[in-house]
């Protein structure tokens, strides 16, 4: 197992984050060497310029939070997100195509986006929702992840009703095994619930109370 630190995506997508906000985030990412910073796509610029040379990676939002923009949409605010340094990209699915069964619209999307950023030598991470989709609807957005060839299924935007619970991610899990890995983020805040998700599956975890959890560890 990693040190808990190389976990962390340290993140900061609040509405009204500023540069001075992002120049912080970055600076805490390299004081703890974080594995990487996720930040909005119109502070990828900044996070790459304040981060060059540390090996911390830059993840970037696509159609987020709700993800209901069209396909070509998050292609394009993809690529541009990579052209400006990202080297992940996190994509909200359209949650209402995937609740009414247009699995191969769903499918084609993260496809597209996939191929796109995998052309900058990016990978994709697919946010599910999970508070808003039904057991059966996670699963179903696992394996059409799974197919479209992204690298990660992600629980949860942090904008929901609710984020990861240990139920969900365990049932990702169980679904994906290691055909992908598994970034679990919403409402982590403390030790022990990092290393529950970790014991459960998640590769990867998404947080904006990363310092915390980690002075915890202190």
């Amino acid at each position: 197992m990693k040190p808990l630190n190389k976990y962390f995506d340290h993140t900061n997508l609040k509405a009204d984050a500023t540069s001075a906000d992002i120049i912080k985030l970055c600076g805490e990412a390299k004081k703890y060497d974080f594995y990487a910073v996720c930040v909005h796509g119109c502070y990828v610029p900044l996070a790459a310029k304040e981060l060059a040379d540390t090996g911390i990676k830059i993840a970037s939002v696509v159609g987020f939070p709700l993800g209901m923009e069209s396909t070509e949409s998050k292609v394009y605010e993809a690529v541009a997100a990579c052209k400006n340094g990202a080297d992940e990209i996190d994509m909200v699915i359209n949650i209402g195509a995937l609740k009414e069964g247009r699995y191969d619209y769903v499918r084609d999307e993260i496809e597209k986006v996939a191929e796109a950023s995998g052309q900058h030598k990016a990978i994709v991470k697919v946010i599910l929702e999970v508070c808003l989709l039904t057991d059966e609807e996670i699963v179903k957005g696992c394996q059409l992840a799974v197919e479209a060839g992204a690298a990660f299924v992600k629980t949860s935007t942090g904008f929901g009703k609710s984020g990861a619970t240990p139920h969900t991610v365990a049932l990702i899990k169980e679904t994906v095994g290691d055909q992908i890995m598994i970034k679990a983020s919403g409402g982590i805040r403390d030790v022990l619930v990092t290393k529950e998700m970790l014991r459960l599956g998640a590769d990867r975890i998404g947080a904006s109370a990363s310092v915390v959890i980690m002075e915890a560890i202190k």
